[in-house]
């Protein structure tokens, strides 16, 4: 079994049958008792929506865990949701890590797959997997660059003859964007919106590569005055909201020159010549690949279906795991 444990979504890949499972990393909990009532799509329904008496939240948080019992107890759930047999319900797990978690970090990864009753862990560097998945020849003596833009954070990885060359992992994904546009309403409108409601403008309204003669262009925003605290709605431009987002993106794209500035001469003409793969679901913000293409002068590409390249790499990782004895193994005594 194969595990994209991303900080928005939980991806898992069962070996022979592909991606069975897609859901929202999400936790909805009765706050007296501790006791979970919904998890995945049902829970993510609930987010800003729950009554006093019920949490609805996020276990995972850039790209770690935040809460170790909420995740394990996520882990099971989804494991028995995909098992039909008994033999699975005590599965080799490959699970897909950030390059930049601490050993903490990791042994957190370990023991939640362990507690949720794995019987043997892999650990895969996400951009690792995530360039296996999209398809990338990443065994041959090659210079390819991924960028992975999950919710929580963004991988960059230069790989050549199966690993890692150089490596970036910052803290910065689609949640900040959505944090990001929270903010800017709030200080520049007054009025409080939602995750859900910056999700979705960022998903159905924004578009990086627009050019000056849509800055008519609006879009309605619902939500609740702070100063009156009744409910309106507000017009917003293009342009307003890629100053919002300007700073989360100015990072994503300052790690990317940091690692190209990092690469190998020769590694370097490759990736001119191949360009920088995009994976993740930040992938499909529309003008996101032009708008890192202009800032790098370097060509870039996204990967077909870039929001299952890193589970789709844990199963082919899965599927060769024994070949690849080089690799880190965990295994529950």
């Amino acid at each position: 079994m194969g595990i994209d444990l991303g900080t928005a979504n939980t991806l898992i890949y069962l070996d022979g049958k592909g991606i069975v499972l897609n859901e929202p990393s999400v936790v909805a909990i009765e706050k007296k008792t501790n006791q979970i009532i919904s998890i995945g799509e049902e829970a993510k329904l609930m987010l800003g929506r729950t009554p006093g008496s019920i949490l609805a939240v996020r276990p995972m948080r850039d790209g770690v865990i935040a809460d170790f019992e909420i995740v394990e107890k996520m882990i099971r759930y989804f494991i028995m949701k995909v098992s039909r047999k008994k033999t699975l319900l005590r599965p080799r797990i490959v699970i897909g890590i950030p390059t930049g978690i601490t050993e903490v970090e990791r042994r957190a990864v370990q023991e939640s797959c362990e507690q949720a009753g794995a019987r043997e862990i892999y650990l895969i560097e996400e951009p690792l997997a995530a360039a296996i998945g999209s398809g990338m020849p990443t065994n041959l003596p090659l210079g390819n660059m991924i960028v992975d833009v999950g919710g929580g954070t963004t991988e960059i990885a230069v790989i050549s003859l199966g690993s890692i060359v150089v490596e970036t992992s910052i803290r910065v994904g689609g949640n900040e964007f959505d944090a990001s546009i929270i903010s800017f309403m709030k200080n520049a409108y007054n009025l409080i919106i939602g995750d859900r409601t910056a999700e979705n403008v960022k998903n159905e309204f924004m578009n990086l590569s627009s050019s000056n003669d849509l800055k008519t262009e609006s879009y309605v925003i619902k939500g609740r005055d702070y100063a009156t605290g009744l409910p309106r709605h507000q017009q917003i431009k293009q342009s307003e909201l890629k100053k919002a987002i300007s700073a989360p993106l100015q990072k994503i794209v300052d790690a990317i020159k940091n690692s190209l500035d990092q690469t190998p001469p020769e590694l370097s003409a490759d990736i001119m010549d191949h360009g920088i793969v995009l994976s993740g679901g930040g992938a499909l913000l529309r003008g996101l690949k032009k708008y890192i293409s202009v800032a790098t002068s370097v060509p870039v590409v996204i990967a077909k279906d870039p929001t299952h390249c890193v589970v789709k790499g844990t199963g082919i990782y899965l599927d060769q795991i024994k070949k690849l004895n080089t690799k880190q193994k965990y295994i529950k005594l």
